[in-house]
């Protein structure tokens, strides 16, 4: 067994680390395309797509570090060619990203509102645009709210929303509206609040990438013998961006610069985002609007990607929808602690059926020289196993995260949820700077309970599936070498594999440590992250090997082939922009989809 008084820990000579590097290297690893999730995901907001969520990202905007930009995406698969009724944010409609930044009090803690009014300029035509003058031209009002939604205050009023980007002639010519580019027109549509946000809200390119026909075609991602195709190239949405400044969404109104270290507890907020409508609508006979009365009903909601699309099953995806992170179904808890995905990632359960995940596999015996010494079977995280559960009460979780007496049972709540200490915790609870989540850099005798080298806390134990950011981490240049799309799982391989990180077990920034699941950047791959993550890549990081680990060696051919596993597309199908709101432009309806 390894030990953290070795100069290079767990016995791994610097040749080993450096023969893997350059196997990383050869792979393309380290030089991971830096070019992101829930469309269509439930049966009823299937069928109303204006009020439907699509993603939702918060991250430290990368040339203004004392700013938190927070993009809520709506109206899935828009084609830009969509006319002669472009898509647009649609009346009656609350649009709203909630923001949870102390634990001490219950729900939100600061709410943004847009909620949108269309006007047609010119009624006698049916173009969108024509002779200067616009149709369903769209603008906003955003209400700000700082404690919790008891009172509002409206912080832009007449927001403008840009229009579609038709083609030349609605954009740029004298029979349309005669802009010098796009590009300034959108540009132009970028406000500062009255309370010192910077704010946008229209048409984009969808930064969402994935294989959508592929993954849905029971798993075949990537494709088995034929090229991968990015379901959502060539496509729009609708975004609402917002840059925020740190001080204001820390609870005690605090700049970064006052944080105590890179992982500060004080600077984790959780965001989630949601669309309601009135309980109410009526239909007119004779064709005017239908009019809307009552209460108001969240019908869509939004924290971590991929949960109600992959996560939860179609029997409870509108339930999941009506609920907020604060009164999650208990019953839905079963879906995170034995994960459907996880089956098709277990040769002794459907493994064999999906053959495109055949690098993704799960720990079914971890650590036998451990578990031995303690009296226990190999760990065993397979669905309806116990996982981690066999230590409890046992003296080897004193202090740590599972203890019953640090975050009682939280973490570790019952037999049969071998998931709860890695996928629960990712999605509806983030994970704390306290062992075992700490890396197995510095972990003494091969315990992963024991103390490791930091490099995530983004732990937030109120509320439910949200986004977690952890403020106070720095930016990893987009520039940078060292940049990555796989975001805190390529943090954790440069903690435990880079000679400039692994020769201690101190708190210091590893580049990534930026990147989802702390937080979200628009160029995350979620999608491959998650997948990594249901095959155990997490519980790997903080010492709880996969199966062929040798004792020595945790680089094995397992480890390998989760981490390499690709889906086939992995960045977004056009650049983004440098500065807020950093999404790309829209595709142009002339130049998409013939």
């Amino acid at each position: 067994m390894y030990s953290a008084k070795s100069p290079h820990f767990m016995g791994i000579t610097q040749s080993l680390w450096l023969m893997f590097l350059c196997l990383l290297m050869t792979f393309g690893i380290f030089t991971v395309p830096v070019e992101a999730s829930s469309h269509r995901e439930a049966p009823l907001i299937a069928n109303d797509p204006l009020a439907d969520n699509t993603d939702l990202y918060a991250f430290r905007s990368p040339e203004n570090p004392n700013m938190i930009t927070i993009i809520a995406n709506y109206i899935p698969a828009e084609l830009p060619q969509g006319g002669p009724n472009y898509y647009t944010f649609g009346e009656n409609i609350r649009y709203e990203i909630h923001i949870d930044n102390d634990t001490a009090t219950p729900g939100d803690d600061i709410i943004y509102r847009a909620t949108f009014t269309h006007t047609n300029e010119d009624p006698t035509t049916f173009f969108n645009i024509r002779l200067g003058a616009q149709n369903r031209k769209a603008t906003y009002t955003l209400e700000r709210s700082m404690d919790g939604g008891t009172t509002f205050q409206t912080i832009v009023e007449n927001g403008v929303v840009p229009p579609t980007n038709i083609g030349p002639r609605s954009i740029e010519s004298g029979v349309g509206l005669g802009a010098t580019s796009y590009a300034d027109l959108s540009n132009n549509a970028i406000t500062t609040a009255s309370t010192g946000e910077n704010v946008f809200c229209g048409p984009v390119d969808d930064p969402f990438y994935v294989d959508l026909g592929a993954v849905f075609d029971l798993g075949n991602l990537p494709r088995q013998g034929e090229n991968p195709r990015d379901g959502l190239g060539g496509v729009n949405c609708h975004a609402i961006a917002i840059q925020v400044p740190i001080s204001t969404l820390q609870k005690d109104g605090m700049g970064v610069n006052m944080a105590d270290n890179i992982l500060d507890g004080n600077f984790v907020i959780g965001v989630w985002a949601s669309a309601s409508r009135q309980a109410m609508r009526t239909l007119n006979t004779d064709g005017t609007k239908p009019t809307t009365e009552g209460n108001w009903v969240q019908v869509s909601r939004l924290g971590m990607p991929l949960t109600n699309e992959a996560v939860i099953p179609i029997g409870s995806k509108d339930d999941w929808n009506s609920r907020t992170p604060y009164n999650e179904n208990s019953d839905h808890f079963e879906y995170f602690y034995n994960p459907e995905l996880a089956l098709y990632m277990d040769d002794e359960q459907f493994g064999g059926a999906v053959p495109a995940f055949a690098p993704l596999r799960i720990q079914r015996a971890s650590l036998p020289g451990l578990t031995s010494a303690l009296g226990l079977d190999p760990f065993d995280f397979g669905n309806g196993q116990d996982g981690l559960f066999p230590l409890k009460g046992n003296a080897a979780l004193a202090g740590t995260a599972l203890d019953d007496a640090v975050f009682g049972t939280l973490l570790l709540p019952k037999a049969g949820a071998p998931r709860s200490v890695d996928l629960w915790p990712i999605f509806h609870t983030g994970a704390p700077n306290v062992p075992p989540y700490q890396l197995a850099t510095g972990k003494t005798g091969g315990n992963p309970l024991t103390p490791g080298k930091p490099f995530i806390h983004n732990f937030l134990p109120n509320g439910g599936d949200m986004l977690r950011l952890n403020m106070a981490v720095p930016i990893t240049p987009r520039d940078s070498e060292d940049f990555s799309n796989l975001g805190v799982v390529q943090a954790a391989v440069l903690g435990l594999l880079d000679p400039r990180f692994n020769g201690n077990a101190d708190l210091e920034f590893i580049p990534n440590m930026d990147g989802f699941p702390n937080g979200r950047r628009l160029e995350d791959d979620v999608t491959r992250i998650e997948l990594q993550a249901v095959s155990g890549i997490v519980l790997a990081a903080v010492g709880l090997w996969y199966d062929d680990f040798d004792g020595m060696n945790p680089v094995s051919q397992d480890l390998l082939d989760v981490y390499t596993y690709s889906t086939g597309v992995d960045q977004n199908d056009a650049p983004f922009r440098s500065s807020f709101p950093y999404l790309a432009m829209p595709w142009r309806g002339t130049e998409v989809g013939q």
